[in-house]
């Protein structure tokens, strides 16, 4: 079950609203998406991995970057269903030129 939603801002500008869980809180449905593994700093959140995916449920469980999510303090995953691929690959952009996420290697220098 959601604990309430965020609004994350990309580097555009536009804003994105996604809602938070606790990491392995929910089972995934097979929905396509957007997710950031984030982490609370203080009244903030920051972003530690942000992607995209064409379903939560192959995706999430088991996702390659846990290890570096865990050692970064990551303990949520903010979502977003997002069924058009197109839209889904520039919101994951969009926030990653805007938040530098510690786990994500792409567009950081773009």
């Amino acid at each position: 079950m959601s604990s309430g939603t965020v609004i994350w801002k990309g580097f555009s500008g536009q804003t994105y609203g996604y809602n938070v869980y606790r990491l392995g809180s929910t089972a995934w449905r097979d929905l396509p998406g957007n997710y950031i593994f984030a982490k609370q700093v203080g009244q903030d959140w920051r972003a530690i991995y942000i992607g995209q995916t064409e379903s939560f449920r192959d995706r999430l469980p088991g996702h390659n970057e846990l290890p570096c999510v865990s050692r970064n303090g990551a303990t949520h995953i903010h979502v977003h269903v997002n069924r058009y691929k197109d839209a889904r690959l520039s919101e994951e952009r969009d926030l990653i030129l805007e938040h530098k996420p510690a786990c994500n290697q792409q567009h950081k220098a773009a």
